[in-house]
């Protein structure tokens, strides 16, 4: 017997009538409402990473409690997807964004007593949180969407997530703007506090969220008719993900989503710029996603009639900008490393032109984060339309990509070259192209009509296991 959580009930409601694509139970306000929920958590978390040490001088409290973090994310990535399917959104995503909070918190500690103890217990403590709050919402981001817009939903859901990181950028670029001549400061009180407000917000929003089965599309459709799951079947379903050759495609693109973060924050950001011209490069490094969500969004929705062609459009699309993009990020590599950095920190006023170069390259960066991540929540959302299956593809996704991660931060703690980073991440985005072009030729139809995966009708490579979702017609619902 399953939890039952969010108080629903086992029959699925009637259809009701579509008055309005804005009323509460519509996908485009519930996408919209996780978006502000990320807004608040997530997206002030990213502001408070990108500043470089989480805002410290010495990185290493910071990297010590990002590698706790993305250790138990990346298993609480994985389980969360079944977890979401037991306890429904509500309770899966406030537990997960009130660990939002203790983290900031932490840092509040941290600059006072300078002790990483109790930093990095609540980082392994966010990574339980994050891998629930990342489950629900790929699950709500990919499923409640109608299959032809899920580019745009996914631009708006990041559109919304990283006005946060924007919003949360100016909080430390404000607070600390007088204090252009210290290059040795960690940020103030203020900065932290202001973290954990927008946190706080956030954990009490995703009360507004509504379980799957009462979400209704425009044609008078629900998101999903599924009941509240159990423990085995989740077990069950969670450990298939592993032999699903699907999943096993997206394993090097997952790994990358988040690798290069530790080297874009740490040592671009965080060696280049001084503290008040680091805020304000989050800003416009979280602003650039906006654009690049969008501009993706429109292309692997609207460029092609085909959706096949949209999804391979949209990969070469992104391989070659990373290319030039991770090219201009060698050229700038050049001028400083670990052993000989540069003299003085940039400064957005002070520096003239030695500032635009490395404020475009930063600003770029933060383009293709989103246009690769939209990417990939494009493919996965075009595996499967149904909540129950695609919280676990999304889980399976973010815990591949928190072990990553885990493993860039430990990286740059042990001082590894400038060099070998960028070029390790380079490599690791390039390996994803070809396997995300393969996925989409064998596993995603080639019109919108079709509501779930070629799964029966694709020729697969020969070893691949079918899932569990191919076989017992969990993926075929119609929604």
């Amino acid at each position: 017997m399953g939890v039952k959580g969010d108080e629903e009930t086992a029959s699925p409601p009637e259809s009701q009538p579509i008055t309005s694509r804005f009323r509460y139970n519509s996908p485009i306000v519930q996408v919209g409402l996780i978006g502000l929920v990320c807004f608040c958590c997530p997206g002030m978390f990213n502001a408070l990473s990108g500043m470089g040490a989480g805002g410290q001088v010495d990185p290493t409290a910071a990297n010590n409690a990002n590698t706790a973090l993305y250790t138990t994310f990346a298993v609480f990535g994985i389980l969360g997807g079944g977890i979401y399917n037991i306890l429904g959104p509500r309770l899966t995503l406030f537990a997960g964004c009130s660990t939002y909070i203790l983290y900031a918190g932490s840092f509040l500690y941290y600059n006072h007593h300078k002790h990483q103890a109790f930093a990095i217990v609540a980082g392994a403590i966010l990574g339980i949180g994050a891998g629930l709050l990342w489950a629900g919402q790929g699950a709500i981001m990919t499923s409640y969407p109608p299959t032809g817009r899920k580019g745009i939903y996914i631009a708006m859901f990041w559109s919304i997530f990283n006005m946060g990181g924007v919003i949360g950028g100016l909080i430390p670029f404000i607070l600390n703007y007088n204090r252009s001549g210290d290059n040795n400061a960690s940020v103030n009180d203020g900065t932290y506090i202001g973290f954990m407000i927008f946190m706080s917000i956030g954990t009490v929003l995703t009360l507004t969220i509504l379980h799957p089965r009462k979400v209704v599309r425009d044609d008078g459709s629900h998101c999903t008719n599924i009941k509240y799951s159990d423990v085995t079947t989740e077990s069950i379903a969670i450990l298939k993900l592993f032999l699903n050759w699907k999943m096993l495609l997206l394993v090097p693109a997952s790994w990358a989503s988040n690798f290069f973060y530790s080297y874009q924050f740490n040592n671009v950001n965080g060696v280049q710029f001084n503290l008040r011209t680091r805020g304000l490069n989050n800003v416009f490094y979280w602003g650039a996603q906006m654009i690049g969500s969008v501009f993706i969004g429109y292309i692997m929705d609207f460029s092609f009639k085909s959706r096949r062609t949209r999804g391979l459009v949209g990969i070469s699309v992104v391989a070659v900008l990373g290319t030039v993009i991770w090219g201009g990020g060698l050229a700038n590599q050049n001028n400083y490393s670990r052993k000989d950095p540069l003299p003085t920190k940039l400064d957005f006023k002070d520096s003239g032109s030695d500032f635009a170069g490395p404020f475009v390259l930063y600003f770029s960066y933060g383009l293709l984060d989103a246009m690769f991540q939209s990417m990939v929540y494009w493919v996965i959302g075009a595996l499967a339309n149904d909540s129950e299956v695609l919280s676990r593809y999304n889980g399976f996704y973010k815990g591949v990509q928190s072990a990553g991660a885990a493993v860039a931060w430990q990286i740059d703690t042990h001082k590894v070259t400038f060099m070998t980073e960028l070029t390790v991440n380079w490599v690791l985005t390039s390996i994803s192209y070809p396997l995300l072009v393969l996925l989409v030729m064998l596993a995603v139809k080639d019109n919108d009509a079709a509501d779930e995966i070629v799964s029966k009708d694709v020729d697969l490579p020969t070893g691949f296991p079918a899932s569990k979702d191919e076989t017992n017609g969990d993926a075929s619902k119609t929604t």
